[in-house]
């Protein structure tokens, strides 16, 4: 018996198997866990439905965090064919390479109203989409990263987008804590992801990191996973509009 035997929860996010949100379905699949894919459009198909199928999930479903239509879509499946949901991580932020490249001050106007929607608004309609299947609680994470309160090279519009996920979490943590949904944030160190690609001067920031933080090293998905296990699970019935850091120690680094 693992620790989330008998709950069924979707995970939306993969992009491959180096992604957080594999890392993070994995150790849910090896406690038990019952999941549900999520993929952006066919393109992210082919690389989402063969890593899905590899942990027996046969719900793996379209689902554009953009388009109202697409979540209502997915989750309603998920309805029909479970009925209830224990558990959602969030693990999808996006902001235009462009965005990143720039100097902050060019930020567009779309820019910045795409990566707010799609990186900080999603939680909220996938969050909504959630409700009427967590009728006996349930827990929901999101990842975020320490862009969001300080100022990090080349992250630019994403770190905005990041402080504002983070106050949606607290937000929807004061509101849902009486029906007995938490909601809570992973802060994870910089990993060699698809996403993090479009960052600029990535593979110097990552060695700066791992060279300051106290453990000296960079995490591992595994590691991540390992965060995310506990505050979906029952482990962590009493935490909520938390962010739990998981980057070696580098958010309390000073000089």
């Amino acid at each position: 018996m693992g620790l989330m035997t008998g709950k069924k929860g979707i995970i939306l996010g993969v992009a491959n198997d180096k992604s957080i949100a594999w890392g993070i379905s994995k150790k849910l699949h090896e406690e038990g866990a019952t999941l549900a894919f999520t993929y952006l459009n066919e393109v992210f198909e082919k690389r989402v439905r063969p890593l899905a199928e590899s942990l027996g999930a046969d719900l793996i479903l379209r689902c554009d965090v953009s388009k109202d239509a697409e979540v209502e879509g997915a989750f309603l499946e998920v309805e029909q064919k479970w009925g209830h949901l224990d558990f959602l991580v969030h693990s999808i932020a996006y902001a235009g390479r462009d965005e990143l490249r720039q100097p902050f001050v060019q930020t567009s106007r779309e820019g910045f109203r795409v990566a707010l929607d799609i990186s900080a608004y999603s939680l909220i309609g996938v969050t909504k989409a959630a409700l009427p299947l967590m009728k006996n609680g349930g827990s929901i994470l999101t990842m975020t990263y320490l862009g969001s309160t300080r100022a990090m090279p080349n992250y630019n519009v994403m770190g905005v987008a990041k402080a504002a996920l983070e106050a949606t979490v607290r937000y929807l943590a004061a509101e849902l804590g009486e029906k007995g949904i938490r909601v809570n944030a992973i802060s994870a160190g910089p990993i060699r992801t698809l996403a993090a690609t479009g960052i600029s001067n990535f593979s110097e920031i990552f060695g700066i990191m791992e060279n300051r933080s106290p453990m000296h090293r960079s995490v591992t998905t595994a590691e991540v996973g390992n965060s995310a296990l506990y505050l979906l699970s029952d482990m962590a019935s009493g935490v909520t509009g938390e962010v739990h850091f998981v980057d070696t120690g580098y958010n309390i680094a000073g000089l």
